[in-house]
């Protein structure tokens, strides 16, 4: 598509014609009366048919001017052309795709780093259990727009809802147990969702909360943000990490493993899910993600944004050039009549 960046220096195409009504050129032959009387008389005998003679030679415009104000009308205009940019916009990208609003809130308190789980006879943490769960989660949610919360003493958007799943499946990787704070948010985590869902189209906007369950900071109770995400038709799916021992191995400052009291709550969770119209799982059920799957799929998709980025391509040194081009031409055709200056 063509078009012009400042199309309102055309504006100046009519200055010249302006100037030259505003303030024409006074004739370079008019001489008073008094000039008349000082110059010397010539003395002809046929001195009627010289002045006709010459009068009949003198045309109204010479003809070397016409092609010099010709020139200088055409460099005139691709002047004005050049400052007005003229650029071709050409479509550089079209999205358009169909999927669910899926926004993941991951716990990074310092419970994470309890040992209560075991893969192949090596003790794993809890938020190893989370990186393989929703790794494999992430994987399969091609189309879907994924978006990731990471909270402790409070909640962070990491990654806003984004079609790059493997973006975020990054940055999962790349947490750690302590990173947002010692502390557990859940009601703050719940809040960040919301408001971020709530911008996108009713229908699919989906939170899958992971934790051990046990809110100890934040400013807004668990309770009162799943009524805001109640109010947003914002499901929540909350999956469950930790043991249900009392007591479960914890690595101190030193490395040492020990054994401290750190229960899951389930039964906060468990509000959470039923109360906003989703469901709770334990990340150690090997059918949890496939029943999350499914609850999901029931739902209504939204189609993204219809998104063309145009990009401009500047072609202000075409008319540049032929505007160079033409003050050569005014130049030779000077030189050519023996002229100093145009």
């Amino acid at each position: 598509m063509f078009t012009f960046y400042w199309p309102y220096f055309a504006l100046l195409l009519p200055l010249p014609l302006l100037i030259w009504w505003l303030w024409p050129l006074k004739p370079q032959h008019q001489t008073s009366l008094d000039d008349e009387e000082s110059q010397p008389a010539l003395i002809h005998p046929a001195l009627e048919r010289l002045e006709a003679a010459y009068a009949k030679a003198e045309p109204a415009m010479p003809k070397g001017l016409w092609l010099p104000l010709f020139l200088l009308s055409l460099l005139w205009v691709f002047l004005v052309l050049t400052l007005m940019q003229p650029q071709w916009l050409r479509p550089h990208t079209e999205m358009k795709s169909r999927g669910y609003d899926l926004m993941l809130a991951v716990d990074l308190s310092r419970s994470m780093l309890a040992l209560d789980f075991s893969v192949r006879g090596n003790r794993v943490n809890r938020l190893q259990v989370v990186k393989g769960v929703m790794g494999t989660f992430i994987e399969q949610r091609e189309g879907d727009r994924i978006g990731l919360i990471l909270f402790g003493d409070g909640a962070y958007l990491q990654s806003p809802l984004t079609l790059d799943t493997r973006a975020v499946r990054k940055m999962l990787d790349a947490t750690v147990p302590r990173l947002a704070g010692d502390g557990t948010a859940i009601g703050d985590a719940i809040a960040l969702a919301v408001k971020k869902l709530r911008e996108r189209p009713e229908g699919s906007r989906v939170l899958i909360l992971l934790t051990d369950g046990e809110n100890t900071a934040g400013s807004l109770p668990p309770n009162v943000a799943t009524m805001l995400a109640a109010q947003h038709g914002i499901r929540i799916y909350t999956i469950g990490v930790g043991s249900e021992q009392e007591t479960v191995p914890f690595p101190d400052e030193s490395g040492q493993i020990t054994m401290e009291a750190m229960s899951m709550d389930e039964g906060i969770l468990q509000k959470i899910a039923q109360y906003s119209g989703g469901a709770y799982f334990r990340a150690t059920d090997a059918k949890a993600l496939e029943q999350i799957y499914e609850q999901i799929n029931q739902l209504e998709k939204t189609e993204a944004e219809s998104r063309t980025v145009w990009i401009p391509e500047s072609l202000y040194r075409y008319p540049l050039g032929i505007a160079l081009l033409l003050l050569l031409a005014l130049a030779w055709n000077s030189r050519k009549r023996g002229q100093v200056s145009i």
